[in-house]
């Protein structure tokens, strides 16, 4: 009787050894799964030129932005106030590239705003706004993990000389 108390102690030392073993097998292979904790999250970026409407020359020092909290006119047939989340300034060429820090954009058609701030340096121009697509942006960049690109949209903004100063 002694003799099966040893041989059950035995087969059962092996079993458990052979099932922690397999389950530690298991556990280390599933470690290597693709899987990612968080969300997918990709860059928008509008990039393009402004110039003067009647002659093409560019305009430098015109800022280009957008704001997510105020987008479209407000109720009262006004129109929207903006703060700017981003903004840039257009360089000595008229181009500039802004780029949401966030998926605000993802699949949206977003209102980006251009403003003359530089008083009378070249010139003075009316303030416009212009709806941006991103429903068809073409994708630029290899995504990685839970980044997927960047999308990119490219547009040319022609600006009119302000009849107010």
């Amino acid at each position: 009787m002694n003799l099966t108390k040893q041989m059950y102690r035995l087969l059962y030392t092996i079993i458990n050894g052979t099932m922690a073993g397999l389950i530690t097998l298991l556990c280390f292979s599933s470690c290597k799964s693709s899987y990612e904790y968080g969300s997918p999250y990709a860059d928008y970026t509008v990039k393009g030129k402004v110039t003067d409407k009647l002659t093409g020359n560019p305009l430098k020092g015109i800022r280009v932005g957008y704001s997510p909290l105020f987008d479209g006119m407000d109720g009262d047939g006004t129109p929207p106030i903006f703060v700017p989340n981003a903004s840039t300034l257009t360089n000595i060429e008229g181009e500039f590239k802004i780029t949401s820090p966030n998926d605000y954009w993802r699949g949206t058609v977003v209102s980006v705003y251009v403003d003359d701030i530089d008083g009378e340096a070249n010139g003075s121009y009316a303030s416009d706004t212009l709806s941006v697509d991103f429903k068809n942006a073409p994708q630029i960049g290899k995504p990685d993990g839970l980044y997927e690109g960047e999308y990119t949209v490219t547009v040319h903004i022609e600006l009119e000389e302000s009849l107010y100063e």
